[in-house]
């Protein structure tokens, strides 16, 4: 097994090996097309077992890749996270396989209709950059779980962070069952037009439109989990402490660079000055220091960063208020990447930061005159992927809940989605 981890947990760049794994992992599944439910207990009990034994290796390796991630953000939003799924998922394989009975109608009464849940086949992974470890192993979960075969397609933003995984899965897997590959735009495109009989692709809206096409032309099913401008809607009598406490930490949590992360918020306007307040306050709390705090992650590199800096100018000379969150009053060179939680207040639609998904330490701050005005506005822009909404009313609860579309709605909290 050695030997062959060596050469399966090397990163593939090389469009032929791409060819040759998809080819070996199709050519597998048809020897094995329904294993058992012992057998894929057993892979997800190799692949918890790993996870778990490499944590400190894949913490170091992710923060490589940042520049700067904070440990206690990789052990909890990635390993913990996805160990979990892992655990979940094997205690309900059993269940999840068991055939069952539908009812048919008054045509069909003299038959039985009943649902056999079968493997798809060799599926493909699509990793985005900001949880690599997570994004890649719980959609592995699920796949393996079902009976699949995987096929992983990295970022080229975390060399570090595959060149550990790809080991830890060369290590248990054999590469006709799992395997991952990395490499370029060109790679990637590659690998989106792959005959895959399910693809997986977590990321941006605008990379989810290429690889959605690039499947159609296989009618490969797609399961897409984009991102999105989320709102966070502020009640006009909830605490403020306890709503900006929460918000700060899902703002904050991997320096903004999360696809739930709270992307704007709306503030009842007579409470503006409250929230400003309160959230310099939470912010001192978490982070007394910035620039050499490792438990504040940096921007993933530098094409990132520059975006986000530029944004800010954009904003600011648009009229904007930038209010950096910077309790130590410190310098932040360009060469750590890092950038304080920075509130923009007068945000407008013009600006970059209103049009586009932010996906960094960046919040502009909305205030609205009622509820009415409020969900007018969540309304009126793009479906966003989570919603947060701060309010204890029951009423007001119901009503959010009732007139709003998203892809996850979270009450009194953040990220927890």
């Amino acid at each position: 097994m050695a030997a062959q981890a060596e050469l399966i947990g090397s990163p593939f760049a090389d469009l032929e090996r791409l060819d040759k794994l998809f080819e070996s992992q199709r050519a597998a599944f048809g020897r094995n097309p329904m294993p058992t439910a012992e057998e894929r207990r057993q892979n997800l009990k190799l692949l918890r077992t790993a996870l778990i034994s490499n944590k400190e290796a894949i913490a170091e390796a992710v923060s490589a890749d940042f520049g700067n991630r904070a440990t206690f953000e990789t052990l909890f939003a990635e390993i913990l996270v996805a160990a979990e799924g892992i655990k979940f998922a094997r205690r309900h394989i059993r269940r999840w396989m068991k055939v069952s009975r539908r009812d048919v109608g008054l045509l069909m009464m003299t038959t039985r209709a009943r649902v056999h849940y079968q493997p798809k086949g060799v599926v493909g992974i699509i990793v985005p950059w900001n949880y690599p470890v997570q994004l890649a192993i719980a959609p592995l979960t699920y796949a393996l779980a079902a009976g699949n075969r995987a096929l992983i397609k990295m970022s080229e933003f975390t060399p570090q962070t595959s060149a550990v995984l790809a080991k830890m899965l060369g290590e248990i897997f054999p590469q006709d069952l799992v395997a991952l590959v990395d490499g370029e735009a060109e790679v990637g495109a590659a690998f989106s037009a792959k005959p895959f009989d399910h693809l997986f692709f977590t990321g941006s809206t605008a990379v989810g439109r290429m690889v959605m096409a690039a499947a159609a032309k296989n009618l490969t099913p797609v399961t897409l989990e984009l991102g999105g401008k989320s709102p966070t809607i502020i009640g006009e009598d909830i605490p403020m402490a306890r709503a900006v406490e929460r918000i700060c930490f899902g703002k904050a949590l991997n320096a903004g660079q999360t696809c739930v992360a709270p992307d704007y918020v709306l503030c009842p306007k007579p409470r503006q000055e409250e929230f400003v307040t309160e959230i310099t306050k939470a912010f001192a709390g978490m982070y007394p220091r910035l620039a050499d705090n490792p438990d504040y992650t940096s921007i993933v590199n530098d094409r990132q960063y520059d975006r986000l800096t530029s944004w800010l100018e954009d904003a600011e000379s648009k009229g904007a208020q930038l209010v950096p969150l910077n309790p130590a009053g410190e310098e932040f060179p360009s060469a750590g990447r890092k950038i304080p939680l920075t509130l923009v207040l007068g945000a407008t639609d013009d600006m970059q930061v209103m049009q586009q998904e932010i996906f960094g330490p960046i919040l502009p701050v909305l205030t609205y005159e009622s509820m009415d005005d409020a969900l007018e506005y969540v309304n009126s822009r793009p479906r966003p992927l989570a919603l947060n909404y701060f309010d204890d009313d029951a009423a007001g609860r119901r009503r959010v809940i009732a007139e709003t579309h998203s892809g996850g709605l979270c009450l009194n909290d953040a990220v927890m989605h």
